[in-house]
């Protein structure tokens, strides 16, 4: 009961961010955080309940940036059909190379989704009449929310704004996970080989939850086009599928808010420790990588559980 109460008050928390931080720099450490917290998500419904490893997930996070970016440039900066939009092509190349990448295991895995994402950050290189290049995409025009509520400097419209939309991200994953659908993947993840035995289509399922993990990348990416009306090439780059996973390390893959947990923190942690020290933040992110994945088995929150359980036995002696 404890636990649905806290999580009750962090979200209480969270929403009324704009009323109590009053720094727009902080204000925009946690905008930034509920982004990539979507694009955690999106990968931990492929690792987390399905297995899939992936070291590219950032390609289809960068296609929903640039199609976002793309559509406002040439006069469409509706944010809601920019998110759909992104979705859409994100879900396409996610269906396409689905073929490719279900048809290896782990290492197999790992090798083709970074090819995948090298080769879209070469091409997003290359086409500099497009994707700008390396100078990327500056002064994205994005409308008001709804006709309503314009991205101001402060940042509310944007917090709010990308808060709505990873809480719908959200309980549709959490509806998902919750599914028959989402049950038999946890069945494929223990023992894929078992599956066609009860008549399960382990290939079907794999390309279809692979492809709806790159749509949700594909929100995340047009999201941050839109709340920072700015696409660089980074949203491709290797760097930033190796964050998302250091962020599902951290939280707790195989658990919804542990996309959640693990993004705010590391997204905090780079914000206090890069002030700190620009040039080693990266050393203390991994020594606390390194302790959660010794001691505290399944990230933060699988930690937090071993705790309790171990309190709670004490207390049944």
């Amino acid at each position: 009961m404890w636990t649905k109460a806290l999580w009750v008050i962090a979200l209480a928390a969270a929403a009324t961010a704009p009323l109590w931080v009053w720094n727009p720099y902080h204000l925009h450490t946690l905008i930034m955080a509920g982004i990539f917290a979507v694009l955690a998500l999106s990968l931990n419904v492929l690792l987390g309940y399905t297995g899939q490893l992936s070291l590219g997930h950032a390609a289809f996070f960068g296609l929903g940036a640039y199609t976002a970016g793309l559509l406002a440039v040439h006069g469409w900066g509706e944010p809601f059909t920019g998110l759909l939009a992104a979705a859409i092509v994100a879900a396409l190349a996610g269906f396409a190379t689905s073929f490719l990448v279900i048809r290896g295991r782990d290492l197999a895995q790992l090798m083709i989704t970074l090819g995948i994402g090298q080769l879209l950050f070469e091409a997003a290189n290359k086409a500099l009449s497009v994707t700008g290049g390396i100078d990327g995409m500056p002064d994205v025009p994005v409308w008001k929310v709804a006709g309503l509520f314009s991205f101001d400097l402060r940042g509310k419209t944007a917090f709010w704004y990308s808060f709505a939309v990873a809480f719908l991200a959200f309980l549709f994953a959490r509806r998902l996970v919750h599914s028959p659908f989402g049950l038999s993947l946890q069945a494929i993840r223990e023992g894929a080989t078992r599956m066609p035995a009860i008549g399960a289509p382990v290939g079907r399922r794999l390309i279809t939850v692979f492809t709806i993990g790159a749509a949700l990348a594909g929100i995340a990416g047009a999201l941050l086009a839109q709340t920072t009306q700015f696409v660089g090439l980074d949203v491709l780059g290797f760097q930033r599928s190796a964050s998302v996973l250091i962020m599902l390390a951290l939280g707790g893959t195989g658990r919804l808010y542990g996309a959640f947990v693990g993004a705010g923190l590391f997204m905090l942690m780079q914000d206090y420790l890069a002030r700190q020290n620009p040039f080693y933040w990266e050393l203390w992110i991994g020594l606390l990588l390194v302790a959660v994945v010794l001691f505290g088995r399944g990230g933060i929150l699988g930690g937090i559980d071993a705790i309790r359980d171990h309190l709670a036995r004490r207390r049944s002696r």
